[in-house]
């Protein structure tokens, strides 16, 4: 298996980057890019700006494939009171600490369930507005990593690793995916006219289910709530088959990821979502196998390469 160091992913999961508040990410990721980029085989050309709102690109070479990964995540917004009301589908239980930062300062509190009404118990009323997110405890053993917010903050980890050797292609730093979505359509615009690129992985997490296990490798989703292209979808089978790198085959009939935006736009984009499969989904305490994340940074840097 291949031998990983988790330090970046462990940094990437303490950003607070709720939907709608991805700036911080932003940040994060620029600086990265800054510092590590002179190591990387290409270096690519950095494009954001207010046309992009908080979201990235990193065009290298000339590219075919893009590679699209979420940056923000589940959380939590301060209503009236002591009220809560969600970012996306965060899974809620009493106890669960979270932390956000308001005018008076930092937060640290704890949340409460109640009959499907969400509260939080801290010291003294919290600016409303303010997001909170899950307190970052992350957690690896031996084969596995555990912490909150590795949806998707795991496929931003891939898009960075495959990104030391990628020769020609995109990387895409979306916003919002978690809360309905809404950058996807601007990026794909751009990167359709600008240089022609039809094809996209979606570089997201997926779940453990009675037919996607730990540790048998990165999914390849033929379908979740959306139905991608089966003819673009075989060519990255044949390709995985191919490789000798480990993958599993997942067939849903819910959720859903920027694919479904990439579906809806007005060019004729073929998408597929390929990624790690974690338990616990949307909770302080997601966990993913370490064979699966490698054998998913290798995929894709075989994809990159042949589609």
């Amino acid at each position: 298996m291949q031998k990983l160091d988790f330090s970046l992913l462990k940094e990437l999961c303490k950003v607070h980057a709720p939907s709608g508040n991805e700036v911080a990410m932003k940040d994060f990721l620029l600086n990265y890019i800054k510092e590590n980029q002179s190591g990387w085989k290409v270096q690519p050309e950095v494009i954001h700006g207010p046309e992009f709102q908080d979201c990235l690109m990193l065009k290298f070479g000339e590219p075919k494939t893009a590679i699209f990964a979420h940056v923000d995540s589940i959380g939590f917004t301060v209503r009236y009171h002591d009220q809560l009301v969600p970012i996306g589908g965060p899974k809620a239980e009493t106890g669960y600490k979270l932390v956000g930062e308001d005018k008076l300062g930092p937060i640290e509190c704890e949340l409460v369930e109640n009959d499907g009404d969400l509260h939080y118990k801290f010291g003294r009323a919290i600016e409303r507005g303010t997001e909170l997110v899950f307190k970052s405890d992350f957690r690896e053993t031996e084969d596995f990593v555990q912490s909150c917010y590795l949806d998707n903050r795991l496929g931003v980890f891939n898009a960075l690793k495959v990104a030391e050797t990628l020769e020609n292609g995109l990387i895409v730093f979306s916003c919002w995916e978690e809360h309905g979505g809404g950058s996807v359509a601007y990026l794909a615009k751009y990167m359709a006219e600008k240089w022609g690129v039809m094809q996209s992985l979606i570089s997201d997490i997926t779940w453990i289910t009675e037919g996607v296990v730990h540790g048998e490798g990165v999914a390849i989703s033929m379908r979740d709530r959306s139905i991608p292209r089966r003819s673009f979808v075989n060519k990255i089978i044949n390709i995985a088959e191919e490789s000798g790198i480990p993958f599993q085959l997942e067939v849903e009939g819910a959720g859903g990821s920027d694919g479904k935006e990439l579906q809806s736009a007005p060019y004729p984009f073929d998408w597929c979502f390929v990624g790690a499969p974690e338990d616990n989904v949307h909770s302080p305490d997601e966990i993913v196998h370490k064979a699966d994340i490698a054998s998913m940074i290798q995929l894709y840097s075989t994809l990159m390469q042949k589609l």
